[in-house]
């Protein structure tokens, strides 16, 4: 073992006691009778053979209690040096001081080799070198910065991070000077051109830190849309305005409504089965599943209701469609839920038609409880809602006439009793069509009645003549492109972000770019379809699917829209309505909370306040600011919705413009859209 020496005596000597492995006082170590100091710890058998002046004899009890499982290679690191010292000559030509007190004094290396054994000295520690920070060193100066920025270069960073929002710039700190930290290094004569730089860039790096901590966070921060141009502005392409194709037939979008029961999907199907549209295999499943579960009479309905709780209760609850074609058209066949519990559904199907076939029960009791004489009917109130979303050709189908063995006198009252209620919904007497049939009996749809009891006296045509004898939809190409999305739907073909719709203006066609709104979100128009089969473009007036690409799945939703990127339509929150309230019992006053349609959207909403009652034959202010709202009366209201939601003012597009407000399972009242408050106004 190397033993340091002094100049006169030394300084250890070998530790007496008895022979044999001794225990170490901390660890409880079993160590060899050749080591003094512990081999587990490092702590030293015997201090006081390491004390050799008097001072250090007398006070040795008190020093090791001071210091008891302390080492003296630990001592000699801590312990400052007294004014008192001595040289002490170590192993190897290592020199070091000892002081007054004993301690000894020295680089690790050489404590090291100085006071472990041969056995022991594995590892060859290298003296550290203090003219380069230390990871310790580096932690420190950043912790220290961050707590002690200066407040002339947070108020610096704060006012640039404010001024620009969308680009924040990350600053270094202009007060912090490089030569600082050298200089105050240089003040106590241990530093060097190597650690100022490394401090530096410490500080450096804990300002940028900072300042992202001080970058102030946006709350409900709004889609970033390019700036909308003007409608006025712009011009369709030329692709829009090719001519119409000769070869295929426009396309018409009919829907059937009516009262629940009324036979509405019965006559779907059968008209969807004598058109050809439904398989003799088809038709026979259908039959032989509706025998098994007792009601052989929906065999023709289940050709539409193709759920399995459609089925079981044996009523529509979703929005049916089929295609079948004309001579004259491709109609595009939405059949409607009559029950009052899917009337929000039911809306959703017709916002998309060009026309609709109002189906009525003619058997005795079914049609006055349509029309509401002994309940509340929905026979009244589709007829209102389909008036409201402007279709204004009408089919009248009176069906069921086989139960009431074809008779025109029940014919000609259901034909007066309705023709009244219509003409009061705005109806001209020339757009109405009356069709007496049965689809059961297959009498009077795709052919004229072979009955002779309705042959008699019948002077129309057949269903599928009266449809084909509607008037074209006008199909608006020299506006933007307006598509609301109806659905969004799962499909192999057309990819992982499927939507369905109608196109209400301008054209769309695949690989062109769409604006998804309100998320303001762009996409590619991957897939267009239309009954299974690919189209390369699709007009207005079109009910297609689309498939999308480049663009999050979260962003698309029912209710939204897909719009030409230069022309977005306009989102908003409160709007001012022109409503006409309907047959209601309990007054609307400012407050009440109800449910707001408009094209596919449904949201909550509330009555702000009624700004002035309307003249209805004039149509101008008759009231300011009345209290309240009863039945027939006519008013400017402004309301406020849950969320903004996409809109367009009647006046700018009618089909995008018209509301319908429902409170407790009715439609309460029904208007258009005058002004829209809070436009969108956030541009890129």
């Amino acid at each position: 073992m190397f033993v340091p020496k002094t100049d006169n005596q030394s300084d250890l000597e070998e530790p007496s006691g008895s022979s044999g492995p001794w225990q170490c006082s901390i660890c409880a170590q079993e160590n060899d009778t050749g080591l003094i100091s512990c081999e587990l710890c490092g702590v030293l058998r015997d201090l006081s053979l390491y004390f050799n002046n008097a001072n250090e004899a007398e006070g040795g009890d008190k020093r090791r209690n001071k210091h008891s499982g302390v080492s003296v290679l630990a001592r000699s690191l801590f312990t400052p040096s007294g004014p008192k010292s001595k040289a002490v000559v170590f192993s190897d030509g290592f020199k070091g001081n000892k002081n007054a007190t004993g301690y000894t004094r020295a680089s690790l290396d050489a404590l090291h080799k100085t006071y472990m054994t041969h056995k022991q000295r594995r590892i060859n520690i290298v003296p550290f070198k203090f003219d380069i920070p230390s990871p310790d060193d580096m932690v420190s100066t950043g912790l220290k910065s961050s707590r002690h920025l200066r407040r002339d270069f947070v108020d610096i960073t704060v006012k640039k991070v404010m001024a620009d929002d969308d680009d924040p710039v990350t600053e270094k700190d202009t007060n912090t000077d490089p030569s600082s930290a050298m200089n105050l290094d240089e003040a106590g004569g241990s530093s060097s051109s190597v650690a100022a730089d490394s401090q530096d860039k410490t500080l450096a790096l804990d300002n940028e830190l900072q300042n992202l901590s001080l970058e102030r966070k946006t709350k409900n921060k709004k889609a970033k849309i390019k700036k909308p141009n003007h409608v006025s502005q712009y011009k369709p392409e030329r692709w829009m305005l090719q001519g119409e194709d000769q070869e295929m037939p426009r396309q018409l979008n009919l829907a059937i409504v009516g009262h629940v029961d009324s036979g509405k999907s019965t006559l779907c199907g059968r008209l969807l089965h004598a058109l050809g549209r439904i398989s003799k295999k088809q038709m026979h499943k259908n039959e032989k599943e509706a025998k098994e579960k007792g009601k052989g009479s929906f065999a023709y309905a289940w050709a539409m209701d193709e759920s399995a709780d459609e089925r079981a209760r044996g009523i529509t609850m979703t929005v049916g469609v089929a295609y079948f074609d004309t001579k004259n058209y491709q109609v595009n066949l939405l059949d409607s839920p009559g029950h009052k519990d899917f009337v929000p559904n039911m809306i959703s199907g017709v916002t998309q038609s060009d026309a609709a076939v109002l189906v009525v029960d003619a058997s005795i009791g079914s049609f006055e409880s349509g029309m509401g004489i002994n309940g509340v009917g929905q026979t009244k109130e589709h007829a209102q809602l389909i008036r409201s979303f402007g279709v204004e050709h009408l089919i009248v189908a009176v069906n069921k006439m086989d139960s009431v063995e074809y008779s025109e006198e029940r014919f000609s009252y259901v034909k007066s009793q309705l023709g009244i209620f219509l003409r009061s919904c705005g109806y001209k007497e020339s757009a109405i069509s009356w069709v007496p049939l049965s689809a059961m009996e297959n009498e009077n749809l795709v052919a004229l009645a072979s009955d002779t009891r309705l042959t008699s006296w019948i002077d129309g045509s057949c269903l599928l003549n009266a449809i084909d004898s509607l008037p074209p939809p006008h199909r608006d190409v020299s506006k933007p492109l307006r598509l609301p999305i109806c659905d969004v739907i799962s499909s192999h073909m057309l990819g992982q972000v499927a939507v369905c719709g109608k196109v209400v203006s301008g054209a769309i066609r695949s690989d062109s770019k769409v604006l998804v709104m309100p998320a303001g979100e762009l996409a590619t128009v991957r897939i267009i379809e239309r009954d299974s089969s690919r189209l390369n473009l699709a007009r207005a007036g079109d009910n297609i699917a689309i498939g999308l690409q480049g663009i999050d799945p979260i962003h698309v939703m029912s209710g939204g829209f897909l719009c030409h990127p230069d022309y977005p339509v306009s989102v908003s929150s409160s709007l001012e309505l022109k409503i006409l309230v309907l047959d209601i019992t309990v007054p609307i006053l400012p407050g009440l909370q109800f449910e707001l349609h408009i094209h596919h959207a449904k949201v909550s909403a509330g009555l702000v306040k009624i700004v002035s009652l309307l003249d209805q034959k004039t149509g101008k202010a008759s009231a300011k600011k009345p209290r309240l709202l009863s039945a027939r009366q006519a008013a400017i209201v402004e309301v406020k919705l849950e969320r903004e939601v996409c809109v367009e003012e009647f006046s700018a597009m009618k089909a995008l413009g018209r509301v319908f407000l429902r409170s407790q399972g009715s439609t309460i009242a029904v208007g258009v859209v005058t002004r829209v408050h809070e436009v969108q106004e956030e541009v890129a």
